[in-house]
């Protein structure tokens, strides 16, 4: 329809002379031409040819009912609602002078002397208000677009400016990585042989020391069991210590003892040598206290009172575990607070007291100065390393973003990273485009997933007007939750509404300037203006 034919029809409308095309009544101006009352009709579905003065006679003669377009006689019929001012519109011919008002200009009820009144001049005027106000909005939202677009080319240009600046910088990095791999990996050689020399050296004062010990404890047995004083450790001088006793069956007989010395009935300093590695893993010196050992009190004698009825009773059993645990408990704090290093010689068990003599001596200078070198060098590979893996991180992000499919234009790139939430009498909703959809109770309580991006499910002239997500958390004994996300053309960006059409399958409205379309001309738009 050409701007003319608008201009003139805007025209006729605001002076309201709307001009009518002379037809039969029920007849569509597009169907005009068939119906011409100088010459026969045809029935439109060219079933058969009657005399132009029996259309609209009230009886039906074509089988699809075109002969009668303005009465109700074909039950197949449809009437053309002219409707002035307003929307055309077609109806059932059963509804024509029915007694009810169908069309707004009143035409269906030309001769059923129903009282109705034309409304479509008031129709029109508020569809038109309607369709001015959405015509403003999706202007408005296009413009938006336009910049969200504009940004949006501008952030995939920095984006990929980033992006090649980083891969760049991963080179170097890369490289700097590998030479401090070097650095660290030369400066551990000599930081490892140093500990080595160290150790052993320390591996052979122990063992020094050790077999100095051993030999002392040796010859102090040796005179402990030369009872007599003669040079020799006799057989009845080995049996009095009972704890050499080789199959520990309480009798420690000359044959043990015997076999122990290797056959010999006695041993002097040289020969006790020998056999003393059969010896010293039992034998325990006389200068070692003995500890004693405990008597265990049974427990039903334990709790018999030992004065009479008349004396203070014991306390509950219950009591006395409370101030023995109180009492452990201030024993443990006050053992934490002081210096381990510091307890005394009486505190230390012999074994504990035996390993801190053992205890490896401290690195030399020239030792400390190559493992702090090397943990230097180690430091900064691993600084360069994680540096590294920061950046190639944020390479992935980026191409991860530069690879979405963000609509023809990029318009909806600004919905990344972003989230929007619609509160309801029950729960909060949350979208966040491109990643997932969740639920939450308002008044506490966890979070539900219900689905995670999947992919644009659009028609296909138009796959960006609705986005999937699914694999959401699972139903009670169904499906995994999924939401479609349906989006509208409007000036803010917000979720509108949520419902859920299926069980476990939910639906959000979605409002985005990224949806609107070049609005058409405003005219070309307003209801009533294609036909009077």
């Amino acid at each position: 329809m050409t701007g003319t034919h608008l201009l003139f029809i805007s025209l006729a409308l605001s002076l309201g002379a709307a001009v009518e095309v002379q037809r039969p009544r029920g007849v569509p101006i597009t169907k005009r031409q068939f119906y011409d009352e100088n010459l026969p009709f045809t029935c439109l579905d060219g079933s058969r040819t009657i005399p132009f003065d029996r259309v609209n006679d009230d009886y039906c003669d074509c089988k699809d009912g075109s002969d009668e377009p303005g009465t109700s006689a074909c039950p197949n019929g449809n009437f053309h609602c002219t409707n002035a001012g307003f929307r055309p519109t077609f109806i059932p011919s059963s509804r024509i002078n029915d007694g009810i008002c169908d069309c707004c200009d009143t035409t269906d009820e030309y001769n059923s002397g129903a009282k109705c009144e034309n409304t479509c001049k008031e129709l029109g005027r508020k569809e038109r208000e309607v369709l001015q106000r959405m015509a403003e909005i999706t202007k408005e939202g296009f413009l938006l677009k336009q910049q969200l677009i504009e940004e949006a080319k501008a952030g995939q240009q920095e984006r990929q400016r980033k992006l090649t600046e980083m891969q760049n910088s991963r080179k170097e990095m890369e490289e700097k990585v590998e030479a401090l791999r070097t650095v660290k990996e030369t400066a551990e050689v000599p930081e490892k042989e140093a500990k080595e020399r160290h150790l052993k050296a320390w591996e052979e004062q122990k063992a020094t020391s050790r077999a100095e010990k051993d030999k002392a404890k040796m010859t102090e047995a040796f005179f402990e069991l030369d009872d007599d004083a003669d040079g020799f450790v006799s057989l009845a001088e080995l049996q009095t210590h009972a704890e050499l006793d080789s199959d520990a069956d309480g009798s420690f007989s000359e044959t043990e003892a015997q076999a122990l010395f290797g056959g010999a009935e006695q041993v002097d300093t040289a020969a006790f040598e020998r056999v003393w590695s059969n010896i010293k893993d039992k034998y325990v010196s006389e200068s070692q206290p003995v500890e004693p050992t405990p008597v265990t009190t049974p427990p039903e004698e334990s709790k018999e009172p030992l004065t009479d009825n008349d004396s203070e009773p014991y306390p509950d059993d219950e009591d006395i575990l409370e101030e023995e645990e109180e009492e452990e408990e201030d024993d443990e704090d006050d053992f934490a607070e002081e210096d381990l290093d510091k307890a005394t010689p009486t505190t230390r068990s012999p074994e504990k007291k035996e390993e801190d003599e053992e205890a490896m001596s401290p690195y030399d200078s020239e030792t400390h100065a190559l493992i702090d070198a090397a943990q230097k060098a180690r430091d900064d590979f691993e600084e360069s390393e994680r540096a590294l893996r920061e950046v190639e991180d944020q390479i992935k992000n980026i191409e991860k973003e530069i690879s979405f499919d963000f609509g023809p234009s990029a318009e909806y790139t600004y919905l990344y990273s972003q989230c929007y939430e619609l509160p309801t009498s029950e729960y909060i909703y949350r979208l966040c485009p491109f990643n997932r959809v969740s639920q939450k109770p308002k008044y506490g309580g966890s979070e539900t997933n219900l689905g995670t991006w999947g992919a644009w499910a659009g028609p296909e002239e138009n796959k960006y007007l609705l986005m999937k997500y699914e694999h959401g958390t699972g139903c009670w004994q169904g499906p995994n939750r999924s939401t479609t996300v349906k989006l509208t053309c409007g000036k803010e960006t917000a979720v509108t509404s949520t419902s859920e059409p299926s069980r476990c399958e939910y639906l959000m409205e979605f409002t985005t300037p990224a949806v609107c379309q070049d609005p058409p001309n405003a005219d070309s738009s307003l209801p009533g203006h294609d036909e009077f």
